[in-house]
């Protein structure tokens, strides 16, 4: 059994495949070639595509948390108050009840 290493390749529409032809032979390339580096170049640009919207994503998030730091972080102040209440608060450090 012989093992090909060609695609085979089967086009529906006589001029796209002639288009394909074409294109491959201008670009001095197989086929196979022109058709798997279009493959590729596709994909890498809907990667690229996806990680820029990832990136402005994330820049739009960390402008969301800059434009307001007080609900985010909370000053030294608030913090130290809502850590007095809590300990205020807390069961163990009362007296027990009558």
């Amino acid at each position: 059994m012989s093992t090909s290493k060609a695609m085979s390749l089967r086009f529906r529409d006589p001029e796209q495949q002639a288009a394909i032809v074409a294109a491959a032979r201008q670009a001095g390339v197989s086929i196979q070639d022109y058709i798997l580096s279009a493959a590729y170049a596709r994909a890498t640009a809907v990667e690229d595509s996806f990680l820029k919207a990832f990136k402005d994503s994330m820049d739009r998030s960390g402008h969301a948390f800059a434009a307001e730091p007080s609900t985010a972080d909370p000053a030294p102040e608030q913090r130290a108050a809502e850590q007095q209440a809590r300990r205020e608060m807390e069961p163990g450090e009362r007296g027990h009840a009558a």
